[in-house]
Order: structure tokens, then C-alpha cells, then sequence
């Protein structure tokens, strides 16, 4: 009597027990008299062994087949007489008295392996051969376990999940949409939700006071390494909460993650205000798994006046990358040259070494004095062996964001940017707006309905560039993986919020009058965030791109090149939707 069972599930225990298996042709050795198969599935791999003096017939049969073809075997599981000891079943394997072929396979176009000779877009072309490899495989098992337990906490907390519509009306003041038009209304669009956010809120003014829903979300932005045009969120919303409430909710949520998910006890995180977060890190999201904080030096240098480029400048900074004096001038070049690529833009770049007498050497010597450099040694607090690197600008938030790119890559260079490592913070106290060049008004800097802090609302008549958001982020190495606010519950202050933002309230009563009539119905205070799903999948896998814990992601193009999406509509469903697509240019 065969058994049936998984490719990775037989020990040295079971050797004499009659079993069946199925799964994918990974590899076929022939030695001798011998043929030996890897059988491959989900679970794992198991070796199968053909002998041509103990059936020939059964051996020709093996000898016939390819890679990835489909198999069903019966045999005898044996003792392996050389042992693997990489494989969970490498001491034993299966003696195969009969062979199924279920499906013949083409040769792949790409080693179906970790460590595999196909491309990216290769990969992506032939999406259903690269979730074969059981490094990508192992990903989207780390992303449902994750989903699992997102859900299993939750509950625990009473929290209810309930699904809102994919099919929803446009908004303005967050990224592009995506629209879908209307048969039935002809001239008129859906848009595919960016977020649930109006919804949940709708939620807790119906007494759904603890909401989640592990959702798709849409977004028409340019692609990057950590952004996907549709893209999955823990979405959630509480109801008669503060800050606080928020903030510990969540942060144990990503406690109880990392416990049972990594076995890693995380402390409880640090709080930095946006404002500290951008003056020592250049970013809202910095990465702290190293330290080498900016340095301001304007005292400094605008005091000794003489260097034409500091002079002029609003803002100077540096970085201290300690035991680095030894970098060579053909290193420093390189790093000059990166802070200058367009994506940085900086103008150029001064270092400065700390001998081992204690002297520093910089590249602007004949500008400033020992004592002045000597200044500079101690504001860093450099020591002997430290490179001292400096970048300066008129735009101070702009030169703030080279320095972090700077920064950024000097940790990339000294291996402190461990994916192995984990550092995690709160980002509070955001700005209410920012400015828009484009537009030539204030923007929100998260979204319209989000609560300015209790103490900064008199400014919104005054001064509403200097409101701070009740708003915050959980950030890990330096990936924002999660962010939310308190909201506004009051019209009134709704409605002051829409006209600062430069609505009319005609415009606001169209765009957001339900939301607006749904206060005036008793809204309880209420707030809440939404994590990337795929960003935490992919920092607890150590990846550097969220694609490859996306079952099918697009490419950078946000093209999917499996399906081929997106395509031409045939001209019949164009006329049923009574559109003609006209491009321009």
C-alpha cells in the first residue's frame, strides 16, 4: 500500500515505507547503470533513483526525461548511500518502482534555482516559472504568515475586518488615480481606491469603533524599488483614541510580529519629531541603524569668511564617517562625482582627514586656517583616523536630502546598512502642509482629513504653514512601513481645513459633502494608520525591492509583461463605453 506525501517531508525513519509523490523534474544525474532524479515541490526535494539492472525498462523510461517535467512515482524509500547533508531528505531516496508522466515540459527558458541565470525581465516574462524557485516561494510564505498573524492580533483586539468598494469616486490632493469608465453612465469615471481612507472614517461615525481590512490599493506614480502601482495595506481605524493610543496599539501589532516572525524581542521604539528627523538625518524616514548624524556648521565657517562656496551659503553640513581618513583621493572622487548625479544634485563636495598627530588635512586648506579646522574637528567630535565629509547649498531642505543621500551610501560603503539588522522608530509631529511650487499653494503633506495638533490650531488663521499634524510614521531601516494621523470629526474645522487648502466650499461640498453631512451625525473622535504590507514582507526577507514578495508585480515601466497589461481595448468595448481614445502628440 503506497502512501502519499510531500518532497520534503521523508527522514532516515521512514526508510522500507511504500510512498507516492509528485512534483517538477529539477535535475537528472546519470551515472553508470544509475539515474537519479530530483523530484521537486512545494515542500521541498526528494531523490529518485532508477536502476538499469533492476528494471531497464523503468531506467530508459528516466533517461527520457527533462527538467521540469511533471511526475508521479511509487517506490521505497531507502537509505542514501551519498548523503546530502544541504537537504532536509538528503540521507535518503525513493527506490521508484513505477513512473508517471503527467505533463512533458519544454525546457525552461531560466534555471528554475536561487541562484538563477534569467533576468529580471525575463523572470517577470515567465512570472509562473520564477514562483517555482523556493527563494521567491519562501517569500510569499512569509508574507501569508505575516497576513495571518496581522489578523490574529487584531482580532485579539476586537478589531472587525470589513471590506469597502474597489470602485469609488475621485479625490484630489493625493497621487494620480486610476479611473475606470462607466458603461452605464456614459462620460463618467470610477476610481480605483488609493486608500480606504474616507471609508473608514465613514466606518467609525457608524460605530465600527475598530476597523482593519488588509486591502489593495492603487496609485498612478512612477515606480521604484519600494513602490508598486497596485500595492496592499493593513489598513486600520480606531474610534475615541489620542496619539498615544494609536501609537502603542501598533506598536505592539509590530511587537508581536517580530516576535513570532523573526524571534526578535523589539524594544519600545524611539520617538524623533519630523523637525529632528530632518535637521540630523536629512529625511522623515531615517535610517538609524548607524549613527553619523549631520553636523550644522555655519557658525563655524561664516565666521572665517574666504570660501567663496560656504559664504553664500545657507546651509553647511557634514558627516563624520569614522576611521575613514584613509580613503584614497580616487575614493573621494568617486563620492564627489555621486553627490553630483542629477537624481542628488549637489554641486560638489569638502572633506576633510584627522591625522594621527591630531592635524586635519582638507581639500579647502588654503582657505582656512588650522585653528578654524580645528573647529571643525571638534564640532564633528572627529577624532585621529575620521573623514570628515561636508556638502553646502542656498536651498537648506534640499541640501539636507543630498547630505542624507551622502550619508546613505557612506553606510552602504562601511556595511552598517545590515538588512539583518533592525532599527525602528516613530516620526511624529509632520508639518499640517507644504508648499507646492507647482501648484503655487499650500498642500496637504498627508491628506486632507488628518487633525492639526490641538495646540496649533488658532494658526491656521495666522500662520498655517507652521501647524504641525497630529500625524506620525513607523519607520525601519530607514523604509517608512507605516504612517497615520488623527483625524478631523468637527465640520467646522473640516471645512477650515478644505478652504486653507483652496477649496471653495462649493468644491468641498461636491468633493467631500458626505463626509462633511456624516459628522453632523455625531463622528467620535477617531484615528488610525495603514502599514505597507509588502514593504514589511520585504524588510523581514532582507530584499531590496518589494516585487519579489508580489505574487505577479509589474515592472519599472508599471507594465505587466506576463499578461501583457496594460493593452488596446478592442474597438467594440470602446463604443459600448462611448469612448474614442484620441492620444495627443
Amino acid at each position: 500500500m503506497y502512501r502519499t506525501v510531500t518532497c520534503g517531508e521523508l527522514r532516515l525513519a521512514d526508510a522500507g515505507k511504500s510512498v507516492t509523490l509528485a512534483g517538477w523534474v529539477q535535475r537528472i544525474r546519470k551515472m553508470g547503470g544509475m539515474t537519479f532524479i530530483d523530484l521537486r515541490d512545494r515542500y521541498g526535494i526528494t531523490q529518485l533513483s532508477f536502476n538499469q539492472e533492476t528494471d531497464a525498462a523503468l531506467c530508459d523510461a528516466a533517461n527520457k526525461l527533462g527538467r521540469e517535467f511533471v511526475l508521479q512515482v511509487k517506490g521505497v524509500v531507502v537509505e542514501r548511500y551519498s548523503k546530502n547533508a544541504a537537504l532536509p531528505t538528503g540521507e535518503i531516496e525513493i527506490e521508484v518502482k513505477e513512473l508517471n508522466v503527467l505533463n512533458p515540459a519544454v525546457t525552461p527558458p531560466f534555471t528554475i534555482e536561487d541562484e538563477t541565470d534569467g533576468g529580471d525581465d525575463l523572470r517577470m516574462k515567465y512570472r509562473y516559472l520564477d514562483l517555482r524557485r523556493t527563494c521567491v516561494r519562501k517569500n510569499l510564505e512569509l508574507r501569508h504568515k505575516m497576513a495571518f498573524e496581522v489578523r490574529r492580533y487584531l482580532d485579539e483586539q476586537g478589531f472587525l475586518e470589513v471590506e469597502t468598494p474597489v470602485l469609488v469616486n475621485s479625490t484630489p490632493e493625493g497621487a494620480r488615480d486610476f479611473v475606470v469608465p462607466s458603461r452605464m453612465n456614459p462620460g463618467q469615471f470610477y476610481a480605483l481606491p488609493q486608500s480606504p481612507q474616507i471609508l473608514k472614517q465613514l466606518l467609525m461615525v457608524s460605530g465600527f469603533d475598530r476597523y482593519f481590512q488588509i486591502v489593495k490599493c492603487f496609485r498612478d506614480e512612477d515606480l521604484r524599488a519600494d513602490r508598486q502601482p497596485e500595492f496592499t495595506q493593513i489598513d486600520c481605524e480606531m474610534s475615541f483614541v489620542e496619539q498615544e493610543d494609536i501609537l502603542n496599539m501598533f506598536e505592539g501589532m509590530s511587537r508581536h510580529l517580530f516576535k513570532v516572525i523573526k524571534g526578535i524581542d523589539l524594544p519600545k521604539l524611539p520617538r524623533m519629531t519630523w523637525a529632528d528627523a530632518m535637521k540630523y538625518y536629512g529625511s522623515d524616514k531615517p535610517d538609524t541603524r548607524f549613527d553619523m548624524r549631520f553636523v550644522e556648521l555655519m557658525d563655524i565657517f561664516h565666521a572665517a569668511p574666504g570660501f567663496t562656496v560656504f559664504d553664500s551659503a545657507n546651509y553647511i553640513g557634514g558627516i563624520c564617517a569614522k576611521g575613514c581618513a584613509t580613503y584614497t583621493r580616487k575614493q573621494l572622487d568617486a563620492l564627489t562625482e555621486f553627490v553630483k548625479k542629477p537624481q542628488i544634485g549637489a554641486k560638489g563636495m569638502v572633506y576633510a582627514r584627522v591625522e594621527a598627530d591630531g592635524s586635519v588635512k582638507s581639500s579647502v586648506d588654503k582657505f582656512y586656517s588650522q585653528e578654524v579646522l580645528q573647529q571643525l574637528k571638534a564640532a564633528m567630535n572627529a577624532e585621529a583616523g575620521d573623514l570628515i565629509l561636508i556638502l553646502s547649498g542656498e536651498d537648506i531642505m534640499k541640501t539636507r536630502k543630498q547630505l542624507c543621500e551622502l550619508r546613505l551610501e557612506m553606510g552602504r560603503q562601511l556595511g552598517l546598512r545590515d538588512p539583518q539588522k533592525y532599527s525602528c522608530l516613530w516620526v511624529i509631529d509632520f508639518p499640517m502642509y507644504e508648499w507646492s511650487d507647482e501648484e503655487q499653494r499650500l498642500m496637504a503633506m498627508h491628506h486632507p482629513f488628518t487633525s492639526p495638533k490641538p495646540e496649533d490650531i488658532p494658526l491656521l488663521d495666522t500662520d498655517p504653514a507652521s501647524v504641525r499634524a497630529n500625524a506620525y510614521d513607523m519607520v525601519i531601516n530607514g523604509v517608512e512601513v507605516g504612517g497615520g494621523s488623527i483625524r478631523i470629526h468637527d465640520a467646522k474645522l473640516q471645512e477650515k481645513v478644505f478652504e486653507i487648502l483652496g477649496f471653495t466650499p462649493e468644491q468641498a461640498q461636491t468633493k467631500f459633502g458626505f463626509l462633511m453631512n456624516a459628522f453632523k451625525y455625531g463622528a467620535p473622535p477617531h484615528g488610525g494608520l495603514a502599514y505597507g504590507l509588502d514593504r514589511f514582507v520585504s524588510l523581514f526577507a532582507g530584499l531590496d525591492s518589494i516585487r519579489d514578495c508580489i505574487a505577479f508585480p509589474k515592472n519599472n515601466q508599471g507594465r505587466d509583461v506576463m499578461l501583457g497589461a496594460p493593452g488596446l481595448l478592442d474597438p467594440v468595448q470602446l463604443d459600448e463605453l462611448q469612448l474614442k481614445v484620441d492620444l495627443k502628440g
